[in-house]
């Protein structure tokens, strides 16, 4: 098949090495991906860190799950995904067939795999083997190329399900998403969108100041606070002081989560999407009692179903939606350390995307 260039990591939280690796071999279910453009995630910087051994994740010499590209073969059996289509590749690679996946919730499927945890499937690469075709290439429209898919690959379509199908928001009501991440900040564009009145919480000011520019209404700044102190600080933007419809925590750690929690109104619901790192370990302790008498709902909410693209999808082809618009730095394939590196200290605002791969 020839050779190709990767980023290969020998192990947790070392350098990120350019080497020439062999094309990966499809089998007859895959495809062969030419990868124009592939993001740099938060989730490779937990992959990378060591983080989520507690759930059995490890990490993979060649990472990468945001993925734009261009179908160059496919298997004998693939019947629907064609050599020349653009595509994107949803993280949670789903095998079809199971229970979940049968109920259109592929993100849930028993036999879920993440692209990178296959060999040859890492998109931090210039091809990737795609398996199951048919169900996981993702056919982009006309008004979707490459670099929105990479950008939506993973943080925007995660937001998207978070508000609008686990969050169930809808028009009018008002939504705190705590963290402004990107998964945060693509939560804040989509709420907007979707007509609801946003806060953002975060403890930068110029990752707040662009929150203001995607469409959050109001913004707090919690550094230095608790989460139930920033919880009162968002409480008190709302109508009559009693809180939100809908809180989304874009980050994990035990701050948000309680805060994001806290500022609910009686009846609110969670949307719990950011995942635990090495200060959590999985593991929050909550407010059980307040959760009992203000009957809250904490729904999580994992990535998006490839059932859930389509509307997503035809949002950005409409120019609704922008993910592109989250790009702060195109980069070579030699600069994944020096992006891991400044995710050490958050100094990454907005998405970084590979784009060149020599």
């Amino acid at each position: 098949m020839g050779m190709m260039n990767a980023s290969v990591l020998s192990g947790v939280r070392s350098l990120a090495r350019v080497e020439q690796v062999e094309i990966p071999e499809i089998g007859a279910e895959d495809a062969l991906i030419k990868v124009v453009a592939s993001g740099i995630c938060r989730s490779d910087w937990h992959l990378w860190n060591g983080d989520w051994a507690w759930f059995d994740q490890k990490l993979f010499p060649t990472l990468g799950h945001e993925i734009g590209g261009i179908v160059e073969a496919v298997g004998a059996n693939v019947k629907n995904i064609k050599p020349g289509m653009r595509v994107t590749i949803p993280f949670n690679l789903a095998c079809g067939s199971c229970p979940y996946c049968r109920k259109g919730r592929q993100n849930l499927c028993d036999n879920q795999m993440v692209p990178h945890s296959l060999p040859g499937s890492g998109g931090w690469a210039e091809y990737m083997r795609a398996p199951n075709a048919d169900m996981n290439c993702i056919p982009l429209p006309e008004g979707v190329d490459e670099m929105a898919a990479a950008a939506l690959g993973c943080r925007f379509m995660t937001a998207w399900r978070a508000v609008q199908s686990q969050g169930a928001v809808r028009g009018g009501e008002t939504v705190a998403i705590f963290g402004c991440g990107g998964v945060g900040q693509a939560a804040v564009e989509i709420a907007s969108v979707l007509g609801a009145r946003v806060i953002a919480v975060d403890v930068d000011d110029r990752k707040l100041a662009k929150m203001k520019e995607l469409g959050a209404d109001a913004v707090v700044n919690s550094g230095g606070m608790s989460g139930e102190e920033a919880a009162q600080k968002v409480k008190a933007i709302t109508d009559g002081n009693c809180g939100v419809d809908l809180a989304v925590d874009a980050l994990g750690i035990r701050n948000t989560m309680i805060g994001a929690l806290m500022s609910l109104r009686k009846g609110g619901r969670l949307s719990q999407v950011g995942l635990t790192s090495q200060a959590e370990q999985g593991k929050v302790s909550l407010p059980t009692d307040l959760i009992v008498v203000n009957e809250w709902e904490i729904r999580g909410s994992l990535g998006n179903p490839q059932s859930g693209y389509h509307d997503l999808l035809a949002m950005v082809a409409r120019g609704k939606l922008n993910p592109t618009r989250l790009v702060s730095e195109e980069v070579k394939l030699s600069d994944v350390s020096r992006v891991l590196d400044d995710m050490d200290n958050f100094r990454t605002n907005g998405y970084v995307i590979i784009t060149d791969f020599t």
